[in-house]
C-alpha cells in the first residue's frame, strides 16, 4: 500500500509541475481523455523554492538533494544560497539535476547600492534568472513607519538597477509590513503605493501575508499587477497571528492541510501578473510535505477542492 501511494504521489508531482496555461482545445481534449472535468484553475507552472530542502542539502550535500527534487517531479527552482558551493558549482549542479532557476533572493541593501549591486546582478544573469529579490527588509524592533519609508527608497533604487539589467526586483513581504500605518491603510499600502509600480514587484508568501492578518486572496484582486510570484505554503490551524514575522517551522504545513486559502489564492492568480507559484517549506518535514502540496494543487487543477 506504502509502494502504491508513493508511486502516485510521484505520478502526480510529475504531472503538476511545469503546467502552464491550458487552451481551451486542450482543455476539450483533455476532457475527452477523461483527464479533466472541467477548465484547470492554474494558468502558472510550479517551482520549488530550495530553502525548503536546506537540511537536506547540508546532511545530504548539494547533488543527492537537487537530484532528490527533480525526482518529485520539479523541474524549476527559486535560489536561496549555495550552500558551501561556488556559483559555478552550484550552477553545474543545477544543470546535472535537470533543474532550471527561473528566480533568486538576495541582500537588498547591497541590490539597492548602485556599486554593490553590480556582483548581485551579475550572479543573476549567470544563473539566467529573470526574477530578484528580498525576502526580509531589515529593521531593529518592530517595523514602523521610518522602515517603510527606508524600505521604499531601497526597493526603488533596487529596482532601478534591476531594470536597467534587464531584470525584475520583487519583495517578498514577511508578515510584518502588515501591521497597521494608519487608521485606514497597513505599511505595505504605503509601501506598495510609493514604489514604481514597473520597477518593483511583489512575491507573495500566503503563509505570511495570512499571519500578518492579510487576506492574500484579497491582495491579488486588489493589486493584480504588483504581484509576479508566490509562496505557495499553508499554515497549521490555530497558529497564533502577529507582525514579528517569525513563527515556529513546524507551523508550516503541507497545501490543503492548514487554515490559508489555498485554493482561493490559485483562481485569484490566473487573473493577475502571477507568472510562478513557489512552493516552500519551512517544516522539518519536507520529503513528506512537499509531495503532499504537490497531490493537493493538482486535486485543483482536476476538479473542486477543499
Amino acid at each position: 500500500m506504502r509502494l502504491v501511494q508513493s508511486l502516485l504521489v510521484v505520478a502526480v508531482a510529475s504531472a503538476l509541475v511545469g503546467v502552464g496555461t491550458m487552451t481551451p482545445e486542450t482543455s476539450v481534449a483533455a476532457a475527452g481523455a477523461g483527464l479533466v472535468q472541467q477548465g484547470p484553475l492554474y494558468k502558472n507552472p510550479i517551482a520549488l523554492q530550495l530553502y525548503s530542502f536546506r537540511d537536506s542539502f547540508k546532511a545530504n550535500g548539494v547533488p543527492a538533494t537537487l537530484a532528490k527534487i527533480k525526482g518529485m517531479g520539479f523541474t524549476h527552482v527559486e535560489l536561496a544560497g549555495t550552500y558551501g558551493l561556488t556559483r559555478e558549482q552550484f550552477k553545474a549542479e543545477l544543470g546535472k539535476a535537470g533543474l532550471t532557476p527561473v528566480s533568486m533572493h538576495t541582500d537588498i541593501k547591497l541590490l539597492a547600492s548602485p556599486t554593490d549591486s553590480a556582483k548581485l546582478l551579475d550572479d543573476a544573469k549567470f544563473y539566467g534568472v529573470q526574477y530578484i529579490g528580498n525576502a526580509w527588509f531589515p529593521h531593529e524592533g518592530t517595523f514602523d513607519e521610518a522602515d517603510a519609508k527606508a524600505a521604499i527608497a531601497a526597493f526603488n533604487a533596487a529596482g532601478t538597477h534591476a531594470a536597467a539589467a534587464g531584470l525584475q526586483f520583487f519583495y517578498h513581504p514577511h508578515g510584518f509590513e502588515f501591521a497597521p500605518g494608519t487608521a485606514t491603510r497597513t505599511l505595505f499600502d504605503m509601501v506598495l503605493a510609493q514604489t514604481d509600480p514597473k520597477a518593483v514587484k511583489f512575491e507573495l508568501d500566503i503563509f505570511w501575508a495570512h499571519h500578518g492578518s492579510a487576506d492574500p486572496v484579497a491582495l491579488l484582486k486588489a493589486h493584480p499587477d504588483r504581484f509576479v510570484l508566490t509562496h505557495m505554503k499553508d499554515m497549521k490551524p490555530g497558529t497564533k497571528k502577529d507582525w514579528t514575522g517569525h513563527a515556529p517551522d513546524d507551523t508550516s504545513v503541507a497545501l490543503g492541510s492548514g487554515e490559508v486559502n489555498v485554493k482561493g489564492v490559485v483562481e485569484a492568480a490566473r487573473g493577475t501578473a502571477v507568472q510562478w507559484h513557489i512552493i516552500e517549506e519551512e517544516s522539518p518535514e519536507p520529503d513528506k510535505n512537499v509531495p503532499a502540496g504537490l497531490a493537493y494543487l493538482k486535486s485543483l487543477a482536476a476538479g473542486p477542492g477543499r
